[in-house]
């Protein structure tokens, strides 16, 4: 068979994502992630190449950096346009936002310790191989929390969320400071670049949200999506954190009514920015479902397992492992308090995981480092999540009787809010 007709490419592409979607809803059933599915897939793959005895070295790669373009940019976007910035979610999100913050930093640091104890001679370059291998990936989390209870899953949707935002915005500022000479200098690079890509980011902004509502065309998604590639693409060659621009362009198209106030909200057409935000939702989705699914099959193509068997690897992989969620623990028990299973055991690591790695420059690279620890350390998260999410799914008791004080309290808060609107609208409707 000749791999390279187009007829036979096409039947792979389709094949590859109608098995994705079946993965989804195995995932759904079993609550194994269906990133190892996908993985699984592309190592048959290469089992199968191999056997055929064709090589698809060259091609793999030359995808594998596209995609990995392509998908921190709607990662970072399908994240943004998540985020809801609402009185009532203003705990959640100090919440949850602190706990991503904080767990990143510390994870990174402690990885970074042990990567330099044992592997990496220097720290700088110890930290930026751990900053990947300590952020969560909500390619992953996002699909498998559908099952919990609203405030969990709430939760772990805007922690993963700002934590593959902050990791990815963290790993691309240590690589731009790594040729300053000092810890001043970094800090007075990195301040200015965020300023200054903030400030654009919302002048662009608000401009792309008044160009989006004033186009007649029904084809304009995938014209803003190929705008914010170019943005994001044109920031990086001016050195600027362009995923900044995506971040905060996602915010405020979600959030148009808290950033159009006053003299500005008579330049809001609100019927058509609400439509457009719900289509755009739903192509972001879609979109980035596509990039994580090729994402995966080719990152398994690529695996070597050569190495998986090395002891040190296993031990450093071990330690990344309970480092991961001691932090994950400490920080749970600060910020959430009690009711913190199975939150405890979500962290898996994927996507946003690989893509880093792979852009670490060459001139940063360590030939020390085992590229099987990445593959351990994303394997055993997933199965240790999984793990966690089938243990609370087969607890007889109900999920009910297990809730938290907190738990409690927003509910008894939900009820008495339904309560009342009820009542507000059966007074407007008596004579």
């Amino acid at each position: 068979m000749d791999i390279f007709n187009a007829y036979n490419q096409a039947i792979a592409i389709s094949l590859v994502i109608i098995v994705s979607y079946c993965f989804n809803y195995i995932s759904k059933k079993t609550n194994i992630p269906s990133v190892l599915l996908l993985i699984a897939l592309g190592i048959g793959f290469q089992e199968l190449l191999k056997r055929s005895e064709i090589d698809l070295s060259n091609y793999v790669m030359a995808a594998l950096e596209l995609l990995g373009i392509v998908g921190l940019i709607m990662i970072v976007l399908e994240g943004s346009l998540d985020l809801e910035l609402k009185k009532e979610k203003k705990a959640l999100l100090i919440k949850s936002f602190f706990v991503a913050l904080l767990s990143l930093l510390a994870t990174a640091f402690a990885i970074a310790y042990l990567f330099h104890t044992f592997i990496v001679d220097n720290f700088y370059t110890a930290l930026l191989y751990a900053i990947p291998l300590s952020i969560l990936s909500s390619a992953i989390i996002i699909p498998s929390v559908a099952n919990l209870m609203d405030s969990k899953r709430e939760f772990m949707i805007y922690e993963s969320t700002f934590s593959d935002i902050l990791g990815i915005m963290f790993f691309y500022f240590m690589i731009g400071g790594a040729e300053t000479a000092s810890i001043s200098e970094v800090v007075t690079d990195v301040s200015g670049s965020i300023v200054l890509t903030v400030v654009l980011s919302l002048i662009l902004s608000y401009a792309l949200v008044l160009l989006l509502q004033q186009l007649q065309s029904k084809v304009k998604l995938f014209f803003l999506i190929s705008v914010l590639v170019l943005l994001y693409s044109t920031g990086k060659l001016f050195h600027l954190s362009s995923l900044l621009i995506i971040m905060v362009f996602g915010v405020v198209l979600n959030n148009y009514q808290l950033f159009f106030r006053g003299k500005l909200r008579k330049l809001i057409r609100e019927h058509a920015l609400k439509e457009i935000t719900e289509d755009f939702h739903m192509v972001t989705m879609e979109t980035a479902f596509v990039v994580r699914t090729f994402f995966f099959v080719i990152f398994g193509m690529t695996l070597d397992f050569s190495g998986i068997t090395n002891l040190p690897s296993i031990y450093i992989s071990l330690g990344i492992l309970f480092s991961t969620f001691l932090i994950r623990f400490i920080f749970l028990k600060i910020f959430v308090g009690k009711g913190i299973l199975p939150q405890l055991w979500i962290a898996p690591r994927g996507l946003v995981t690989v893509l880093l790695f792979f852009s670490i420059p060459v001139t940063m690279q360590s030939e020390a480092f085992n590229p099987a620890i990445l593959l351990m350390v994303i394997l055993a998260s997933s199965f240790i999540m999984s793990g966690g999410l089938m243990a609370k799914k087969s607890e007889d008791d109900p999920e009910v009787d297990k809730l938290s004080f907190e738990d409690w309290k927003q509910l008894d808060e939900e009820v008495k809010s339904l309560t009342s609107h009820r009542k507000g609208e059966e007074q407007k409707m008596q004579p």
